[in-house]
């Protein structure tokens, strides 16, 4: 079968050029992808590690020190307050109640109760008592003015996947340090979509990223109905607490109101009775009541 002259010409072109050096270079690509030995799971199994742990912790008891910070590429700066000594207690279903004490002297900076629906929070310094519902009804142009339990709750239990929602794994990449080089390297990683239905649609919840090298989740990302990201959460350096793996460092970051609280373990038990008493915050005689759902006068000056 005889080529036409057009389809010749083409197949001459094919052999010469790989032939001709002048016409392409190569280079050398630096490897930047981790030889770490990695660790395989299903999404099933990957969902079975979540609904157990959450099946297994019932209750918190620490003891922990908290460092926050406010600010970031939105507002050009970031302003780190001094780390200080508090105590969260957490019971489920939605029970969660911290403590966070002054430097030095130890005495109370705030007291915050949550029962998963309102919490109250008590600022002894500025005399004021807060009260409000968990989810932000006006926002503040304050960012700690924001923050509420349970974005903190949902940081430190992972809540179980349910049989409603929709789980989606997939294969992705985190940066990770060589311990030897020092140099970052990209590592597979398990990402665990789950999606669910609110209302007349479906949405993605939140993102939960898993370590190959020990299957532990060490990020969540929940996501707001309009899919930006509303919490943004690590975890790092699992330790042996009461017979249960946990994170010793959580970091939550709010990425739209920008600001940060690492709570580091000093001290956890796990699944330790926890009276009702424990969860209760009276307003102190004389203390200025703050209704955060309400709408504020404005300052003088404004």
């Amino acid at each position: 079968m005889a080529f036409p002259l057009r389809h010749r010409v083409l197949l001459l072109l094919l052999v010469v050029i790989p032939l001709s050096g002048c016409l392409f270079r190569s280079h050398k690509v630096e490897n930047r992808i981790s030889t770490a030995k990695l660790l395989t799971a299903s999404r099933d199994q990957l969902v079975e590690e979540i609904n157990a742990g959450a099946n297994q912790i019932h209750t918190l008891n620490a003891t922990v020190d908290i460092d926050t910070s406010v600010g970031g590429q939105l507002k050009g700066k970031i302003t780190e307050y001094k780390q200080i000594r508090g105590y969260v207690l957490v019971r489920k279903p939605e029970m969660l109640r911290m403590i966070g004490l002054m430097p030095i002297v130890r005495n109370r900076a705030f007291d915050m109760v949550s029962n998963g629906e309102s919490f109250k929070l008590w600022i002894p310094v500025k005399n004021k008592f807060f009260v409000g519902r968990n989810n932000v009804v006006l926002p503040s142009n304050q960012p700690l003015e924001n923050i509420r339990p349970q974005q903190i709750y949902d940081s430190l239990l992972l809540r179980q996947i349910s049989s409603e929602d929709i789980a989606v794994l997939e294969n992705g990449y985190e940066e990770v340090q060589d311990p030897k080089t020092h140099n970052w390297m990209q590592q597979p990683d398990y990402e665990l979509d789950v999606i669910s239905k609110e209302g007349h649609g479906w949405y993605l919840q939140r993102k939960i990223i898993f370590n190959r090298m020990n299957l532990q989740p060490d990020r969540q990302l929940m996501y707001d109905q309009k899919g930006y990201v509303a919490t943004d959460t690590r975890y790092s350096d699992f330790r042996d607490f009461s017979g249960f793996k946990f994170p010793s460092v959580i970091q939550i970051w709010r990425p739209q109101e920008e600001y940060s609280i690492v709570l580091t373990m000093v001290k956890l038990q796990i699944n330790q009775p926890l009276t009702d008493e424990q969860f209760a915050l009276q307003q102190p005689p004389g203390a200025q009541v703050v209704n955060l759902d309400q709408p504020r006068p404005p300052k003088p000056g404004n």
